[in-house]
Protein backbone atom coordinates (compact mmCIF):
# COMPACT_ATOMS: atom_id res chain seq x y z
CA UNK A 1 0.00 0.00 0.00
CA UNK A 2 1.35 3.39 -1.01
CA UNK A 3 0.44 6.73 0.57
CA UNK A 4 -1.69 9.19 -1.39
CA UNK A 5 0.31 12.16 -2.61
CA UNK A 6 -1.52 15.50 -2.46
CA UNK A 7 -0.18 18.63 -4.13
CA UNK A 8 -3.15 20.78 -5.16
CA UNK A 9 -2.72 24.56 -5.38
CA UNK A 10 -5.12 26.10 -2.81
CA UNK A 11 -5.70 29.02 -5.16
CA UNK A 12 -8.03 28.34 -8.09
CA UNK A 13 -7.37 31.62 -9.89
CA UNK A 14 -6.81 35.32 -9.27
CA UNK A 15 -9.70 37.65 -9.92
CA UNK A 16 -8.86 40.98 -11.58
CA UNK A 17 -5.21 40.19 -11.01
CA UNK A 18 -5.52 41.02 -7.29
CA UNK A 19 -8.03 38.90 -5.38
CA UNK A 20 -7.22 35.18 -5.03
CA UNK A 21 -10.13 32.76 -5.41
CA UNK A 22 -9.39 29.80 -3.14
CA UNK A 23 -10.96 26.41 -2.69
CA UNK A 24 -11.47 27.11 1.02
CA UNK A 25 -13.62 30.17 0.38
CA UNK A 26 -15.56 28.33 -2.30
CA UNK A 27 -16.29 25.41 0.03
CA UNK A 28 -17.20 27.82 2.85
CA UNK A 29 -19.79 29.65 0.75
CA UNK A 30 -21.10 26.41 -0.76
CA UNK A 31 -21.58 24.99 2.74
CA UNK A 32 -23.62 28.00 3.83
CA UNK A 33 -25.79 27.95 0.70
CA UNK A 34 -26.38 24.21 0.92
CA UNK A 35 -27.25 24.45 4.62
CA UNK A 36 -29.71 27.25 3.86
CA UNK A 37 -31.33 25.26 1.05
CA UNK A 38 -31.72 22.15 3.21
CA UNK A 39 -33.09 24.14 6.14
CA UNK A 40 -35.63 25.84 3.88
CA UNK A 41 -36.72 22.45 2.56
CA UNK A 42 -37.15 21.18 6.14
CA UNK A 43 -39.26 24.23 7.01
CA UNK A 44 -41.48 23.77 3.96
CA UNK A 45 -41.86 20.01 4.53
CA UNK A 46 -42.89 20.57 8.15
CA UNK A 47 -45.24 23.44 7.30
CA UNK A 48 -43.13 26.04 9.12
CA UNK A 49 -43.34 29.63 7.79
CA UNK A 50 -40.13 30.67 6.04
CA UNK A 51 -40.70 34.43 6.19
CA UNK A 52 -37.95 34.95 8.77
CA UNK A 53 -35.52 32.37 7.37
CA UNK A 54 -33.46 34.91 5.41
CA UNK A 55 -33.04 37.05 8.52
CA UNK A 56 -32.03 33.98 10.54
CA UNK A 57 -29.51 33.02 7.83
CA UNK A 58 -27.94 36.47 7.91
CA UNK A 59 -27.54 36.26 11.69
CA UNK A 60 -25.94 32.81 11.44
CA UNK A 61 -23.61 33.85 8.60
CA UNK A 62 -22.34 36.92 10.44
CA UNK A 63 -22.10 35.04 13.74
CA UNK A 64 -20.15 32.21 12.11
CA UNK A 65 -17.67 34.48 10.34
CA UNK A 66 -17.07 36.87 13.23
CA UNK A 67 -16.95 34.10 15.83
CA UNK A 68 -14.63 31.88 13.81
CA UNK A 69 -12.28 34.78 13.15
CA UNK A 70 -12.21 35.95 16.76
CA UNK A 71 -11.82 32.36 17.92
CA UNK A 72 -8.68 31.91 15.85
CA UNK A 73 -7.20 35.26 16.85
CA UNK A 74 -7.95 34.91 20.58
CA UNK A 75 -7.54 31.17 21.18
CA UNK A 76 -4.70 30.28 18.81
CA UNK A 77 -2.70 33.38 17.88
CA UNK A 78 -3.38 36.04 20.48
CA UNK A 79 0.29 37.06 20.76
CA UNK A 80 0.36 38.13 17.11
CA UNK A 81 -3.08 39.71 16.77
CA UNK A 82 -2.78 41.62 20.03
CA UNK A 83 0.02 43.49 18.23
CA UNK A 84 -1.85 43.68 14.90
CA UNK A 85 -5.51 44.28 15.88
CA UNK A 86 -6.53 45.70 12.49
CA UNK A 87 -5.70 42.39 10.83
CA UNK A 88 -8.39 40.65 12.88
CA UNK A 89 -11.15 42.19 10.78
CA UNK A 90 -9.28 43.21 7.62
CA UNK A 91 -8.31 40.60 4.96
CA UNK A 92 -4.86 42.15 4.65
CA UNK A 93 -1.45 41.61 6.16
CA UNK A 94 0.03 44.95 7.18
CA UNK A 95 3.78 45.42 7.17
CA UNK A 96 6.36 48.10 6.51
CA UNK A 97 6.24 47.10 2.85
CA UNK A 98 2.53 47.92 2.65
CA UNK A 99 -0.76 46.05 2.63
CA UNK A 100 -0.98 42.55 1.13
CA UNK A 101 -4.37 40.94 0.48
CA UNK A 102 -4.49 37.52 2.18
CA UNK A 103 -8.18 36.90 2.80
CA UNK A 104 -9.16 35.77 6.28
CA UNK A 105 -6.43 33.18 6.77
CA UNK A 106 -7.42 31.79 10.13
CA UNK A 107 -10.86 30.64 11.29
CA UNK A 108 -11.57 28.47 14.35
CA UNK A 109 -14.57 26.15 14.44
CA UNK A 110 -15.10 26.54 18.18
CA UNK A 111 -15.16 30.30 17.75
CA UNK A 112 -17.69 29.83 14.96
CA UNK A 113 -19.88 27.75 17.28
CA UNK A 114 -19.75 30.45 19.94
CA UNK A 115 -20.51 33.09 17.31
CA UNK A 116 -23.57 31.17 16.12
CA UNK A 117 -24.87 30.84 19.68
CA UNK A 118 -24.38 34.58 20.27
CA UNK A 119 -26.09 35.45 16.99
CA UNK A 120 -29.05 33.16 17.68
CA UNK A 121 -29.38 34.61 21.19
CA UNK A 122 -29.67 38.08 19.66
CA UNK A 123 -32.13 36.78 17.06
CA UNK A 124 -34.24 35.14 19.78
CA UNK A 125 -34.26 38.38 21.79
CA UNK A 126 -35.53 40.36 18.82
CA UNK A 127 -38.04 37.83 17.41
CA UNK A 128 -39.16 36.07 20.62
CA UNK A 129 -38.60 32.69 18.92
CA UNK A 130 -37.74 29.77 21.27
CA UNK A 131 -33.95 29.39 21.37
CA UNK A 132 -33.82 25.61 21.61
CA UNK A 133 -36.37 25.24 18.81
CA UNK A 134 -34.12 27.17 16.46
CA UNK A 135 -31.00 25.31 17.58
CA UNK A 136 -32.71 21.94 17.03
CA UNK A 137 -33.42 22.89 13.42
CA UNK A 138 -30.02 24.46 12.77
CA UNK A 139 -28.31 21.40 14.26
CA UNK A 140 -29.58 19.32 11.36
CA UNK A 141 -27.80 21.37 8.68
CA UNK A 142 -24.74 22.81 10.44
CA UNK A 143 -22.74 19.55 10.02
CA UNK A 144 -23.02 19.98 6.23
CA UNK A 145 -21.30 23.36 6.38
CA UNK A 146 -18.67 22.04 8.79
CA UNK A 147 -17.91 19.09 6.51
CA UNK A 148 -17.38 21.34 3.49
CA UNK A 149 -15.09 23.60 5.51
CA UNK A 150 -12.95 20.57 6.36
CA UNK A 151 -12.83 19.63 2.67
CA UNK A 152 -11.58 23.17 2.12
CA UNK A 153 -8.88 22.59 4.74
CA UNK A 154 -7.87 19.46 2.85
CA UNK A 155 -7.58 21.44 -0.38
CA UNK A 156 -5.37 23.91 1.49
CA UNK A 157 -3.15 21.11 2.85
CA UNK A 158 -3.71 22.46 6.37
CA UNK A 159 -4.89 21.18 9.77
CA UNK A 160 -3.57 17.75 8.88
CA UNK A 161 -2.69 14.86 11.15
CA UNK A 162 0.38 13.39 12.73
CA UNK A 163 2.67 11.03 10.83
CA UNK A 164 1.25 7.52 10.45
CA UNK A 165 4.75 5.93 10.49
CA UNK A 166 3.55 3.61 7.75
CA UNK A 167 2.57 3.63 4.09
CA UNK A 168 -0.98 4.52 5.07
CA UNK A 169 -1.88 8.18 4.89
CA UNK A 170 -1.68 11.31 2.77
CA UNK A 171 1.55 13.08 1.85
CA UNK A 172 0.87 16.82 1.81
CA UNK A 173 3.67 17.66 -0.57
CA UNK A 174 3.37 21.41 -0.09
CA UNK A 175 4.65 20.95 3.47
CA UNK A 176 6.74 17.78 3.60
CA UNK A 177 7.06 14.22 2.29
CA UNK A 178 5.67 12.45 5.35
CA UNK A 179 2.59 10.22 5.23
CA UNK A 180 0.09 11.73 7.64
CA UNK A 181 -3.42 11.11 8.95
CA UNK A 182 -5.86 13.06 6.73
CA UNK A 183 -7.70 14.36 9.78
CA UNK A 184 -9.58 16.92 7.68
CA UNK A 185 -11.25 14.01 5.89
CA UNK A 186 -11.83 12.12 9.15
CA UNK A 187 -13.75 15.11 10.45
CA UNK A 188 -15.55 15.84 7.17
CA UNK A 189 -16.95 12.32 6.81
CA UNK A 190 -17.79 12.18 10.54
CA UNK A 191 -19.79 15.39 10.15
CA UNK A 192 -21.60 14.03 7.10
CA UNK A 193 -22.56 10.90 9.07
CA UNK A 194 -23.85 13.11 11.91
CA UNK A 195 -25.93 15.08 9.39
CA UNK A 196 -27.51 11.86 8.08
CA UNK A 197 -28.37 10.72 11.61
CA UNK A 198 -29.86 14.06 12.70
CA UNK A 199 -31.81 14.38 9.45
CA UNK A 200 -33.21 10.89 10.00
CA UNK A 201 -34.15 11.57 13.64
CA UNK A 202 -35.95 14.75 12.65
CA UNK A 203 -37.69 13.25 9.62
CA UNK A 204 -38.98 10.27 11.61
CA UNK A 205 -39.99 12.64 14.43
CA UNK A 206 -38.17 10.43 16.92
CA UNK A 207 -37.32 13.42 19.11
CA UNK A 208 -39.62 16.01 17.51
CA UNK A 209 -41.52 16.71 20.75
CA UNK A 210 -38.47 16.94 22.96
CA UNK A 211 -37.11 20.44 22.70
CA UNK A 212 -33.33 20.64 22.89
CA UNK A 213 -32.63 16.92 22.45
CA UNK A 214 -31.65 17.17 18.78
CA UNK A 215 -29.36 20.08 19.64
CA UNK A 216 -27.92 18.07 22.51
CA UNK A 217 -27.21 15.06 20.28
CA UNK A 218 -25.56 17.42 17.81
CA UNK A 219 -23.28 18.86 20.49
CA UNK A 220 -22.30 15.44 21.84
CA UNK A 221 -21.53 13.90 18.47
CA UNK A 222 -19.88 16.86 16.75
CA UNK A 223 -17.56 17.79 19.57
CA UNK A 224 -16.86 14.20 20.63
CA UNK A 225 -15.73 13.54 17.06
CA UNK A 226 -13.57 16.64 17.21
CA UNK A 227 -12.15 15.61 20.62
CA UNK A 228 -11.23 12.09 19.47
CA UNK A 229 -9.78 13.08 16.09
CA UNK A 230 -7.60 15.71 17.76
CA UNK A 231 -5.46 12.86 19.13
CA UNK A 232 -4.35 12.17 15.54
CA UNK A 233 -3.97 15.83 14.58
CA UNK A 234 -0.86 17.97 14.64
CA UNK A 235 -1.06 20.83 17.12
CA UNK A 236 -1.89 24.07 15.38
CA UNK A 237 0.23 26.33 17.58
CA UNK A 238 3.46 25.75 19.49
CA UNK A 239 2.09 26.31 23.01
CA UNK A 240 -0.15 23.26 22.61
CA UNK A 241 2.90 20.98 22.63
CA UNK A 242 3.16 21.40 26.41
CA UNK A 243 -0.55 20.62 27.01
CA UNK A 244 -1.99 17.22 27.91
CA UNK A 245 -5.08 18.10 25.88
CA UNK A 246 -4.79 20.62 23.07
CA UNK A 247 -6.89 23.76 22.69
CA UNK A 248 -9.41 22.10 20.39
CA UNK A 249 -10.05 19.35 22.94
CA UNK A 250 -10.33 21.73 25.89
CA UNK A 251 -12.82 23.90 24.00
CA UNK A 252 -14.84 20.81 23.03
CA UNK A 253 -15.48 19.67 26.61
CA UNK A 254 -18.03 22.40 27.58
CA UNK A 255 -20.02 21.72 24.40
CA UNK A 256 -20.09 17.96 25.08
CA UNK A 257 -21.22 18.50 28.69
CA UNK A 258 -23.94 20.90 27.53
CA UNK A 259 -25.11 18.26 25.08
CA UNK A 260 -25.41 15.63 27.80
CA UNK A 261 -27.35 18.08 29.94
CA UNK A 262 -29.83 18.79 27.15
CA UNK A 263 -30.32 15.11 26.29
CA UNK A 264 -30.53 13.62 29.78
CA UNK A 265 -31.39 16.39 32.27
CA UNK A 266 -33.27 19.24 30.58
CA UNK A 267 -37.11 19.06 30.95
CA UNK A 268 -38.76 17.52 27.90
CA UNK A 269 -42.28 18.87 28.12
CA UNK A 270 -42.46 21.24 25.16
CA UNK A 271 -44.27 20.21 22.01
CA UNK A 272 -42.89 21.61 18.77
CA UNK A 273 -46.23 21.43 17.04
CA UNK A 274 -47.53 24.22 19.25
CA UNK A 275 -44.76 26.62 18.20
CA UNK A 276 -45.52 29.28 15.64
CA UNK A 277 -42.82 31.42 14.09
Amino acid sequence: MEPFYWNVDPEITTLFGVFPLKYYGLFFITGLLLSYTLLKKIFITEGIPTKDLDTLTNYVFIGTLVGARLGHCLFYDFAYFSQHPLEIFLPFKISNAGWTFTGFAGLASHGGAIGILAAITLYVYKTKTPFLWIMDKLSIVIPIGCALIRFGNFMNSEIYGKPTHSNYGVVFMRDDLIARHPTQLYEAFSFLAIFVLLFYLNKKKIVSKQRGVLFGIFLILMFSARFIIEFSKENQVAFEDAMALNMGQLLSIPFILTGFFLVFMYPKTANFTAIKI
